[in-house]
């Protein structure tokens, strides 16, 4: 078969863990990974021949545009510089846009990267102080922007206190428990379970942020010293880790690119194709909670592209900011997750290997590579997450050439399709069956907030939140889901 010249590969892959000394800042790690990626490749001028720079949205660094900081580090002249919109998805769709370029002949070579110096930031926002990274003046843009981005909560979301992904994901992991038909103590040792592969990868990944890694399901599972309940059900080893100092780069270029530039073959690693798309933007207008038709939608399109099913597939890493992301995309991909012969991550995950903000992705593809390349008749599967299980993201990568050209697959006609609920207002008084729930804890230990997601008979949604002791106490004593609650038009909650 004859190699179109345009068909994009993955030539360099660098990644960088800083730990000791001073903390870089975010534009200097994604230089040092860059530079790592180009001498991966192993073709020293492959960097100078760079057209496109693409920076992951950086959450420690706000700028309009980072990748021309970046550029100008490594004393690149680029055609272009393109910044990502916020979410965990955007180093696949970075990619997916890069490839379809280059697969169109609009590009030829592109370096992307992501860099978060997360302790950095955050002692400046403790100290109340500015971090002193590099900025910007008023008006500058990048070329493009990749993605789209919006407010992502409803009025009556945000008034029960769902405000973050550490309050929604929790709220997700009740409904996962739910359909399983798990008790708590049940579904507590199985998420010890389920996470004791992610930290025994990271054991063995010479990039993981964390070096004192539990041995056991029960270390995960059940809180203790340096292992506090953060929300029900999740203890602080089931929660992404930001507060890390990680960078990524990854080159991407033609193969009549690589070519020109010496690129080994044995570095070549093939996108085979892309796919993305959100499921309904606000989380209650979903048809469920433990389910996400866009992670399916997009497993389908890169899996159907290739002529492949998900046992095909013998490397993965499924987005694992927390738990129930993780078990959403097995039960969507049809993923064993306590398979012994397929582990669902290849780097160890973000709590353990590290949680670089909207930059995850762009090290599990960086890992993926030097595993497809050691197991070149073997192929990858990557998948992402923004937002509260909302952006999506999957990437398949094969260490053969594809059958099929490179395509990025806009799957978002077919979500759109689905049955959307209705979400009551906050100030409607409404009683219904409790579908999911958690409560919130201190650092002290004291649960100080529950919330809880009620569907209507009419199959309507609502939420509310309390912070009366015996109600919360309710929600982790007794079995709450099916349990009827009403609300009072405030967005409070009680049984």
């Amino acid at each position: 078969m004859s190699l179109d010249p345009r068909t994009p590969v993955l030539v360099g892959a660098g990644q960088v863990t800083h730990r000791d000394g001073a903390v870089p800042s975010p534009v200097e790690l994604m230089a040092t990974a860059a530079r790592a990626a180009a001498r991966d490749a192993g073709a020293p001028g492959l960097l100078d021949r760079v057209q496109s720079v693409g920076v992951v949205d950086v959450f420690s660094w706000p700028v309009p545009d980072p990748a021309a900081v970046l550029a100008g580090a490594l004393g690149l002249h680029p055609a272009e510089t393109v910044r990502t919109t916020v979410g965990g998805n955007g180093p696949i769709a970075l990619l997916g846009d890069l490839a379809a370029r280059i697969a169109a002949g609009r590009l030829d070579v592109a370096l992307m990267a992501g860099g978060e110096a997360g302790t950095a930031f955050q002692a400046a926002l403790r100290e109340g102080r500015d971090p002193g990274f590099a900025t910007q003046p008023d008006g500058t843009a990048p070329t493009r922007v990749v993605g789209v981005d919006r407010d992502p909560g409803h009025p009556a979301e945000l008034e029960a206190g769902l405000i973050a992904p550490i309050f929604w994901y929790p709220l997700f992991e009740h409904a996962v428990r739910g359909a399983a038909g798990r008790t708590r103590e049940e579904h507590q040792a199985h998420l010890g379970e389920l996470w004791l592969r992610f930290a025994d990868t990271a054991r063995e990944n010479p990039h993981s942020w964390a070096t004192d890694l539990p041995r056991t399901a029960a270390e995960i599972a059940e809180p203790a010293r340096g292992n506090r309940r953060v929300s029900d059900p999740y203890t602080k080893a089931m929660n992404a880790n930001i507060a890390v100092d990680q960078g990524a780069a990854l080159l991407v270029c033609s193969v009549a690119a690589a070519q020109a530039a010496g690129v080994p073959a044995d570095r070549w690693v093939f996108l085979e194709a892309t796919a993305g798309a959100h499921d309904h933007w606000l989380c209650g207008e979903r048809e469920r909670f433990d389910r996400s038709p866009a992670i399916a939608a997009c497993g389908a399109a890169v899996l159907g592209h290739a002529g492949a099913g998900i046992d095909d597939v013998a490397l993965l890493d499924l987005y694992s900011c927390f738990p129930s992301a993780v078990q959403v995309a097995g039960t969507e991909l049809g993923v064993d997750l306590l398979d012994p012969a397929r582990s669902p991550t290849a780097t160890g995950g973000l709590a353990f290997a590290g949680g670089p903000a909207n930059n995850y992705v762009t090290h599990a593809l960086a890992t993926l590579v030097g595993q497809v390349r050691e197991r070149p008749e073997e192929r990858a599967l990557s998948t992402a997450v923004g937002w509260y299980l909302t952006k999506h993201g999957a990437a398949l990568l094969s260490g053969r050439p594809p059958a099929q050209a490179f395509t990025h697959h806009d799957v978002q006609p077919v979500v759109d399709a689905r049955p959307r609920r209705t979400i009551v207002p906050a100030a409607e008084a409404v009683t219904g069956e409790v579908e999911a729930h958690t409560a919130i804890f201190d650092r002290d230990g004291t649960a100080t907030m529950g919330i809880v997601a009620l569907r209507l008979p009419d199959g309507r949604r609502a939420f509310a939140r309390s912070h009366d002791a015996d109600t919360i106490a309710a929600l982790q004593d007794d079995e709450p889901l099916g349990r009827a609650a009403s609300t009072d038009g405030a967005a409070t909650f009680g049984f």
